[in-house]
């Protein structure tokens, strides 16, 4: 019955978007996020939970120049959190949509990830039996991905409150696996030799360590793209004084994004692994295996400079 109920809710949204018209904006794309906060928002005042929605909004907000593609890979982020809101209430995990690596993704496919997640949405308040309004769509305008990117920000700390609590270490260090095997497909794929080993643990090591090696390896992944005229991003406006495992998840889930560009252009179409399940993690081990990452893609790094 439900999944009779899923499907026909999707194919309704979909159904909705004009196929053969022009191409999906930014502000059709942020008028979807928009009924998204509402919809998480109206679960935080069914469930009576607390929060400053004023600070949330302060500490979520970054002024980058981002990419559809980045915009894309914190939807993803919020599917996560949607599957631990679902945990919480004792619902079977739903694995989160990946897709085959593309070199320039646009709004369109954002666009899509908006109604999978209303969709599920719409699910959990169908199941726990919770009233739903619905909203009415607002039109914006001279929204930009980064507009987009920080409203679905906004959306992922709000689902932190709801399930009160962020992410945890053992969550980042899933996603690192995920970088782990991309970079390992990549170096396979160019025949380069791995003889790289993972690092003795830093046994001070903080999430501030942890997400200066994973700045380190966007501009790593910056550099290759710059070599071969990809469009790039400088993610240093993601800098905070205050790191979390949360914002160590982020970050992570930018350098999956970017990933994805050099596997696109090298023609490999594997799409990303999905994540496993870890539970005792440490943001030691997450520290480990970042380090490790960034030595594996330095061997990219070190022949393109060796020409």
């Amino acid at each position: 019955m439900f999944k009779s109920v899923k499907l026909f809710l999707l194919l309704s949204i979909v159904t909705s978007i004009n196929i053969y018209g022009q191409k999906i904006t930014p502000n059709e794309v942020y008028s979807q996020v928009s009924l998204i906060s509402n919809e998480v928002h109206s679960l935080i005042s069914y469930y009576n939970v607390q929060h400053d929605d004023a600070v949330i909004r302060k500490e979520t907000k970054v002024l980058v120049d981002l990419k559809p593609r980045n915009v894309w890979q914190k939807s993803y982020e919020i599917m996560i959190k949607i599957n631990i809101l679902r945990n919480i209430h004792n619902l079977p995990t739903i694995e989160p949509v990946n897709m085959s690596p593309i070199l320039d993704l646009n709004p369109d496919l954002v666009y899509e990830q908006t109604q999978r997640i209303l969709t599920e949405l719409k699910i959990f308040k169908l199941r726990m039996r919770i009233p739903s309004i619905p909203s009415k769509v607002k039109k914006f305008k001279n929204k930009t991905p980064m507009d987009v990117f920080n409203g679905l920000s906004y959306i992922s700390a709000s689902l932190d409150i709801l399930n009160k609590g962020g992410l945890t270490p053992s969550f980042v260090f899933a996603e690192n696996m995920r970088v782990y095997d991309d970079i390992s497909l990549i170096l396979e794929f160019l025949e380069i030799e791995d003889n790289t080993i993972p690092n003795l643990k830093n046994e001070n090591a903080t999430p501030n360590d942890t997400f200066n090696t994973a700045l380190k390896i966007l501009k790593t992944i910056k550099y290759l793209q710059i070599k071969v005229g990809i469009d790039f991003v400088d993610f240093n406006g993601f800098k905070k004084a205050k790191i979390t495992p949360s914002n160590v998840f982020s970050l992570t889930q930018m350098i999956l994004s970017e990933l994805q560009t050099i596997k696109a252009y090298i023609g490999l179409p594997v799409i990303t692994v999905a994540a496993g399940q870890y539970k005792t993690k440490t943001p030691i081990e997450v520290d480990q295996l970042m380090s490790w990452n960034l030595r594996k893609l330095n061997l990219i790094q070190s022949i393109y400079k060796a020409k």
